[in-house]
Formats: structure tokens, sequence, C-alpha cells
């Protein structure tokens, strides 16, 4: 009977694991929020990564998080480096591509807990005197993450944070609210680097 019983275990094991290395090879997880503004007054937000400690949720799962902000204000080669919490993670992200005032895209690198290299993208689509506000990332899905992807809602959790960044996004943008994140941060360094205790 036992050994029924492991070869039974064995069989729904290797079944699972076969199952796993069909999933697909690439994912993205997506969000769109329409904002009723132009893609002008939205697009600052997104092409200056200090402007992300307004609206970004991240920024809200470890107040104690500390960052790096490196190269120029805005645009390709600005530069963010983080290390947070297990919500947070640390990481690296960077703008590689931006044209105002429709797409920015960024590269992610994690560092912590996992490893992983992905695609950022947020793109703005005009439609009439509103805006559709993506905000998207797609990267290579290895086998530990097909296999993590059968336990795991991984849009879900993802999603679930870009829903929550793009709605406060429209709240700064479409009406006065106060600065989130404007009290406790660090000041700039002089060298041009911009160190925060976030």
């Amino acid at each position: 009977m036992l050994k029924i019983i492991l070869f039974g275990i064995a069989v729904v094991i290797a079944g699972v694991l076969a199952y796993a290395a069909t999933r697909p090879d690439t994912f993205r997880v997506y969000r769109t929020a329409n904002i009723a503004a132009p893609p002008e007054k939205i697009f600052p937000l997104i092409d200056d990564l200090r402007s992300g400690e307004r609206w970004s949720p991240y920024y809200r799962k470890d107040p104690a998080m500390k960052g790096t902000y490196t190269g120029p204000g805005s645009g390709p080669g600005s530069a963010f480096e983080f290390a947070g919490n297990k919500d947070v993670g640390s990481g690296r992200v960077t703008i590689t591509d931006s044209t105002p005032p429709a797409k920015v895209t960024m590269r992610l690198q994690m560092f912590k807990p996992f490893a992983a290299d992905n695609i950022v993208e947020f793109t703005l689509v005009p439609r009439g005197a509103t805006t559709d506000v993506t905000w998207a990332m797609r990267g290579r899905q290895p086998y530990l993450a097909k296999l993590m992807g059968l336990f795991f809602d991984m849009d879900k959790m993802v999603g679930t944070d870009f829903a929550a960044g793009l709605a406060s996004l429209k709240a700064i943008v479409e009406g006065p609210v106060p600065v989130v994140g404007s009290v406790g941060f660090g000041s700039a360094k002089s060298d041009g680097s911009d160190h925060r205790h976030l």
C-alpha cells in the first residue's frame, strides 16, 4: 500500500513539473487607467523617476526603504537603485527610452528576493480630452518562474500594485492633492547623486 501511495505522489509531482514546462516562455502584466488630462500633463510624472515618490505604490510598501538616484533628472539614463523590505526587495530601475509625451521604457533589474531582468513600459494614448495610461511589465519566464506561477497568481499580485499606482497618478493629475512623500526624505548629495531614505 505504501508503495502505491508513494508512486501516486511521484506521478502527481512529475505531472506538475511536466505541466510547468509547457507554460509560456515570456510573460506580460499590465493595467490601464483613463485620466482626465492630456498626455503632456501626465508624462513628466513618469519620465522623472523622483516623481514616483508621489504616486508609485512601492514607496508605501516600505516607509524605511533606501534609494539612490543617479543620472539626469529625467529621460534616458535616469536611474534609481533601491533596497527595501521583503515586500519591495532590492534592485535598480533605469529609463532606457523616452518619447514625449507618448511612452517611457525602463529596465527593471531585481536583485532580491530573486534575480530578474524585465522591461517596464508606460504608454499614453490620447482619448479626446482624456488619456489612457498603461503600465506594463514583460520579460522572460524561466522554468522556476513557470513552476511558481502554478501556485502564485503573478498577474494578480503585480497587477494590483500597478492598478493602485495608476489610481494615485490619476488622483494627482486630476485634482489638487497634497504631495505625498514630501516629508521625511533626505536631501540630495552635492556630487550630483540623490541619496534618499524613503
